[in-house]
Order: C-alpha cells, then structure tokens, then sequence
C-alpha cells in the first residue's frame, strides 16, 4: 500500500491482474497529477498532470477514468496518453 493513502480513498483504484495494463498496480491522483505506483519494486510513475478537481478514479482494462467537477478524463495506459 501507499504510504499517506486509503485504498478505500475514491482518489485511489488498484488495476486487477489479467484486466489489460497496469494489473496489481495502484493508480492515484494527489496533487493533480495522475500516478502508478507498483508496489512490488516501490516504482512510481507521473503519468498525467493538470487534473483539475478530482471526485474519483476508476480503471477498467487500460483505461483509468477520473471523473472531476468539471469533466471526465480518460488516460489511455496503453499509449500512456489523454484519450
């Protein structure tokens, strides 16, 4: 687990193994950036920065959904880009 975060944070989702990208991997907003974390080799990952307002965070295959106040963003991690 992360240090500083509840995996039951809405801020917070876990990629499930064998469902597309990042499986066993937390994914998280803190400061508006997007991140991966794997927790086996402690490696964390700026993947997107400039998330305004985060609600939630959801990953479904290799898509990580955050939903903010104002909009709906998706993050392709298979081409580690804004969809």
């Amino acid at each position: 687990m992360i240090a500083g975060f509840d995996e039951s944070s809405d801020l917070i989702c876990r990629g499930v193994i064998g469902d597309g990208c990042g499986g066993d991997r937390f994914f998280f907003v803190k400061d508006n950036t997007l991140y991966a974390y794997d927790e086996v080799s402690g490696e964390m990952i700026n993947l997107l920065d400039g998330i305004i307002s985060p609600q939630k965070i959801s990953k479904k295959h290799c898509i990580v959904t955050i939903e903010c106040s104002g909009e709906s963003i998706k993050f392709d991690l298979s081409q580690l880009k804004k969809i």
